[in-house]
C-alpha cells in the first residue's frame, strides 16, 4: 500500500524553483515585463491565469511545432524550457516575485542614473555563467535589445 501514499501527491506550496535553463527563460520573460513597465498588467494577468497555468503550459506545448518552424534554435530551447516550467504548480508565484524584484531593481538603478539595458545584460550574463554545461550555454543566448 506504499504506492497509494503518493497516488494523489501534488507539488509543495510556495514558489517552484526552476532548473538552470528554465531560470534563463523565466528571467528573460520577467525582465521583458519589467523593462517595458508592464509590471501591474503583467502581475494582474499572472494572478488571473494562475489557476490555469498547467493548461497554458499545455497550449505552449501544442504550439511547439509552429514555434519550431519559425524561430531559431536558441529561442526554441528557451520556449520549451518556459513551457516545461509553467507545468509546475508554484511557477506563477515565482514569476510574480521575479517581476517585482526586477521592477524594484530597475527603479533603483534608474534613480541612480544607471542604464537599465546594462543591468539586464549583466543579470543575464550572471545567470548564463551559472550554467556549467557548454551545450546549454549555446542554446540559451538571446538578443536582449
Amino acid at each position: 500500500m506504499q504506492w497509494l501514499k503518493h497516488a494523489f501527491a501534488v507539488d509543495e506550496d510556495g514558489p517552484a524553483q526552476p532548473t538552470p535553463i528554465q531560470q534563463v527563460a523565466v528571467d528573460w520573460f520577467c525582465l521583458q515585463i519589467a523593462r517595458r513597465r508592464l509590471t501591474t498588467p503583467g502581475l494582474l494577468l499572472l494572478e488571473v491565469f494562475r489557476p490555469m497555468n498547467y493548461i497554458g503550459s499545455q497550449l505552449l506545448h501544442v504550439s511547439r511545432p509552429a514555434v519550431w518552424s519559425i524561430s531559431t534554435k536558441k529561442f526554441y530551447s528557451s520556449y520549451v524550457a518556459l513551457a516545461e516550467y509553467l507545468e509546475k504548480r508554484g511557477s506563477f508565484e515565482y514569476m510574480h516575485q521575479r517581476v517585482e524584484h526586477f521592477e524594484a531593481e530597475m527603479m533603483k538603478r534608474e534613480k541612480n542614473g544607471e542604464s537599465i539595458m546594462d543591468f539586464i545584460q549583466q543579470h543575464m550574463d550572471q545567470v548564463r555563467s551559472a550554467i556549467h554545461d557548454e551545450e546549454i550555454k549555446a542554446t540559451v543566448d538571446h538578443d536582449y535589445s
